[in-house]
């Protein structure tokens, strides 16, 4: 057998639809959707704060395997984060190994110290998930740095008159804070709040043994990454609770839904300012950021989240607001 590696081209269409086709093929978690249009725009994107690589492992000159490489380039410049992903039919054959042998020297000669990547495993009582990612990693030497859980809402399920009750009995101890709703891009007036908040999410959340300093987050970045989501195809939802006294946005959530499939979404960030934690703010921006989007999103069936299994206090919030535990995912981390 003969494995070899290729950078892959973004230009040439053939190769990105082979690409795609691995990836897509080589899914170790079923219910999460594969996206054509996030690929692409993965493929092509030229960013400030991060640079992305691709390349193509060939087992006998058919394209079999699949590396993404990330280097961060505003903070975290000891770090890379790394994804491999083999065909099923060609597994067991060298091919990731192969691929993690070029990522290695790749992430060396760029001069980073560290990569990074993570991989789904079953929890107890949970979906069964397919351990190769995991056992592969271990295999390596990587350590697991940080453990996450994923938990899933599903619409069906919404209780709406238990979130009018939580809503009524935390606004008992939000007086003097008002919601502001939109959608897409961050008004230029909260923008500076916005970023202060993203660049404090590392501060705040555990993190467990991840190397991972906190982002030099402005509005630039913000700006970036809200053009990224459009290439995508990414609708973004935010609510945010304001100070009514200083006008400061004192903590924001924020719900991303694609174009394709409309059927799932992903609960990304949800932070309050240490300043005004104690008056239930999270609670509240998150259930209603659910009820905005499900004002603008009638097709979307799930929600998707992942927070730090150490993490009792948010997890406490989405618990009640009816996610439900579905896997781990392991942090991976090795220095090389």
């Amino acid at each position: 057998m003969d494995i070899t590696i290729a950078p892959l081209d973004p230009a040439d269409p053939t190769t990105v639809d082979q690409a795609y086709g691995i990836k897509a093929a080589s899914v170790h978690v079923p219910d999460m959707p594969s996206r054509r249009q996030w690929f692409d725009a993965t493929i092509g994107s030229t960013r400030r704060n991060v640079r992305t690589e691709f390349a193509l492992a060939y087992l006998d000159g058919t394209p079999v395997g699949l590396v993404k490489i990330e280097y961060p380039l505003l903070d975290n410049l000891d770090n890379a984060g790394l994804d491999i992903q083999v065909l099923p039919e060609y597994r067991r054959r060298g091919v990731g190994r192969a691929l993690y042998a070029y990522a290695v020297a790749r992430v060396r000669d760029a001069g980073r110290t560290r990569i990074m990547g993570h991989s789904a495993d079953t929890m107890p009582g949970g979906v069964t998930r397919d351990p190769a990612p995991t056992a592969f990693a271990q295999s390596l030497g990587a350590k697991s740095a940080l453990v996450d859980v994923r938990r899933r809402l599903d619409i069906g399920t919404v209780d709406d008159a238990a979130l009018d009750a939580l809503l009524a009995e935390s606004w008992q101890r939000a007086a003097g804070y008002e919601l502001l709703y939109w959608t897409g891009s961050v008004p230029d007036e909260h923008i500076d709040d916005i970023a202060y908040l993203d660049g404090r999410l590392i501060t705040d959340a555990p993190m467990g043994d991840l190397e991972w300093e906190a982002e030099q987050v402005d509005a630039a970045r913000i700006r970036e990454s809200e053009a990224f989501r459009r290439a995508q195809g990414v609708r973004g939802y935010h609510v945010v609770a304001r100070h009514v006294d200083s006008g400061r946005i004192a903590a924001w959530t924020h719900i991303t839904c694609p174009v394709e499939p409309d059927w799932h979404a992903i609960q990304q960030i949800t932070i309050v300012d240490p300043d005004h934690r104690g008056h239930r703010l999270g609670l509240i921006v998150k259930i209603e950021n659910l009820r905005l989007i499900l004002r603008h999103e009638p097709t979307l069936r799930v929600i998707d989240t992942w927070n730090a299994d150490s993490n009792r206090h948010m997890i406490a919030i989405n618990e009640a607001v009816g996610y439900r535990a579905v896997d781990i995912w392991q942090n991976w981390q090795q220095t090389i």
